[in-house]
């Protein structure tokens, strides 16, 4: 399982960068082809409410795997403190959807203001 991403509220960064690979071959996941996107649904750790889809941009042109998100636009602004979970989801145009099975961890704390 990968680390604890610790976040706190009302921030926009840090950027997150994945690498996506595809378990069965050990190489990097290709989302360079036009109609795929990489998201990411926020939620606070078990519940069934889905906080936020975060949209995932290519760090460089996608046949790496590697994709970027952050919290801009005020993901984290009204969430309180505490664990949260993230699901990565890639669609492909034609090919239908993919669920990565390993969640992301977030630790959110209060900020001091």
């Amino acid at each position: 399982m990968a680390d604890t991403i610790r976040l706190v509220k009302g921030d926009a960064k840090p950027v997150v960068i994945l690498t996506l690979t595809d378990e069965s071959t050990d190489s990097a996941l290709d989302v360079s082809p036009s109609g795929t996107t990489v998201s990411v649904r926020f939620r606070k750790a078990n519940t069934d409410t889905l906080l936020s889809t975060i949209n995932c941009t290519n760090v460089t042109n996608g046949t790496d795997g590697k994709v970027q998100f952050d919290f801009s636009g005020g993901i984290l602004d009204n969430v309180d403190a505490g664990q949260y979970e993230g699901e990565v989801v890639v669609t492909t145009s034609g090919a239908g959807t993919q669920t990565v099975y390993e969640l992301l961890s977030f630790r959110v704390r209060d900020n001091l203001t």
